[in-house]
């Protein structure tokens, strides 16, 4: 061999596209198959167990009553309006964006944590109910308006037609979105310029589609807002139907929605972290982000407090307090080594992070070596799938249905993972293999 001859980089990018998930066959297959996935597992939830009759799934994972779906599906689009309404009216902060490869830096109305406050407000308080009727010529005799606590019990009845409604009308937005990303202008995400009409309008083709003279991202906005918060009502409707049931909450139904609902309000309270994930800077805004934010989100995420309304295992105080102590751990591992990730991006000479150890690449960028970084390189997943596993304990063990969402998550962040570190390879080169000899483990210290 010649000594002029180089090795070739496995790593370099590619000259031509690179498939994700399975190319278009596997990109149709999974558009084909998660809408009936997720109606299935709400019916499941529903009964407890897992029943693989089809005409059962059919017939009763959702009511067959179209004036009904409709009903649902007005509903989630006025939810949805609602969340745009508050994102535009309340007070913000813009904060920029990390620069994009065009060398753009989109700014971003951060205020979600104070949506998610004055969602909670209007839910007990805010909702609207109109009393009395007109009599005569007088306009206004016997009719007012009063204000209560909305009517959640709504959301226990209609679960399955709400989990179809939300199917519906994301694959309204998917389409808008694919449509939107052929204007001209439009920045297009690398991993979703395929040529592929499925594959690209399931990865999203466009990067950062945005509206309202370019100031509504909806991606950001999705990400956060509609589902997320909406999962938490939904837990807390099935709490309000548990009472109504069994005349109390269970310990299991309280702590799982302690533990959710904390989980969505640290992810609005840290609005701005998100700005820097792969989700953002990075893959396109298709149909996979628009059904896994605003239909598998809500509806498969809250499987646990579906399951507990009807079949709670009634678990001792005991198990309660090693499965809160579980979340904690949990908890404190994917808190502490997000916040340390990103006080270091913000400032790495900030006092809190000035002492941890890095490693300088050729791209001029710094990967952290020490701290929650040093431990592995996915620390922070590790921590992740700890509470999750935490949400699905809390269900006991009579079912596997509850448990779902830690198998299934377990499977995500170690593709998540895969992905990332390829880009990692692409993006750093040499310097990420060094990165990887000084971390080499990727989620569990020692082990894995």
């Amino acid at each position: 061999m010649s000594k002029n001859t180089k090795t070739p980089n496995p790593y370099k990018e590619p000259q031509t596209f690179e498939y994700e998930f399975g190319g278009p066959i596997g990109a149709f297959l999974t558009v084909a198959s998660l809408p009936p996935l997720v109606l299935t597992l709400t019916y499941f939830a529903s009964i407890g167990k897992i029943n693989l009759d089809p005409n059962e799934i059919l017939n009763k994972c959702f009511s067959h009553d179209w004036y009904i779906v409709a009903y649902c599906s007005l509903g989630l689009a006025s939810w949805f309006m609602f969340q745009v309404l508050l994102e535009r009216v309340l007070p913000c902060e813009l904060i920029q964006g990390v620069i994009l490869e065009n060398g753009e830096r989109l700014r971003y109305r951060v205020n979600g944590h104070l949506a998610f406050w004055s969602t909670w407000m209007m839910l007990f308080i805010g909702y609207p109910t109109i009393k009395g009727r007109i009599s005569g010529d007088d306009l206004s005799s016997g009719v007012r308006m009063n204000f209560n606590a909305y009517p959640l019990h709504v959301l226990y009845d209609y679960y399955g037609d709400l989990a179809l409604a939300s199917i519906l009308l994301c694959t309204i937005l998917s389409i808008f979105l694919y449509m939107k990303s052929f204007v001209p202008g439009a920045m297009l995400a690398k991993g979703g310029n395929s040529g592929s009409h499925i594959y690209d309008f399931f990865i999203g083709k466009e990067l950062n589609p945005r509206s309202i003279c370019g100031s509504f991202d909806w991606k950001e906005f999705c990400e956060l807002r509609p589902g997320l918060i909406g999962w938490t009502i939904l837990n807390v409707a099935f709490a309000s139907v548990q009472k109504e049931k069994l005349g109390h909450v269970s310990g299991s139904m309280v702590l799982v929605n302690i533990f959710q609902w904390l989980y969505v309000w640290d992810a609005l309270y840290q609005e701005r972290a998100i700005l820097t994930t792969m989700d953002i800077t990075t893959d396109g805004f298709g149909f996979m982000l628009v059904f896994g934010d605003m239909s598998w989100v809500p509806f498969l995420y809250s499987l646990q407090a579906r399951y507990l309304v009807d079949h709670d295992p009634n678990l001792s105080i005991y198990t309660l307090v090693i499965i809160l102590l579980i979340n904690f751990l949990g908890y404190s591992i994917f808190r502490g080594a997000n916040s340390q990730k990103d006080a270091f991006r913000r400032d790495p000479e900030g006092e809190n992070v000035k002492h941890l150890q890095y490693l300088q690449t050729k791209r001029g960028t710094r990967l952290l070596t020490s701290g929650y970084w040093g431990m592995a390189r996915k620390i922070n997943y590790t921590g992740d799938w700890i509470m999750a596993l935490s949400w699905c304990l809390v269900c006991g063990f009579d079912s596997i249905v509850p448990y779902f969402y830690a198998i299934y998550f377990c499977i995500l962040l170690i593709h998540r993972s895969e992905r990332d570190d390829h880009m990692c390879h692409v993006k750093y080169g040499d310097d990420w293999s060094k990165y990887k000899k000084i971390v080499p483990y990727r989620f569990i210290p020692g082990i894995v």
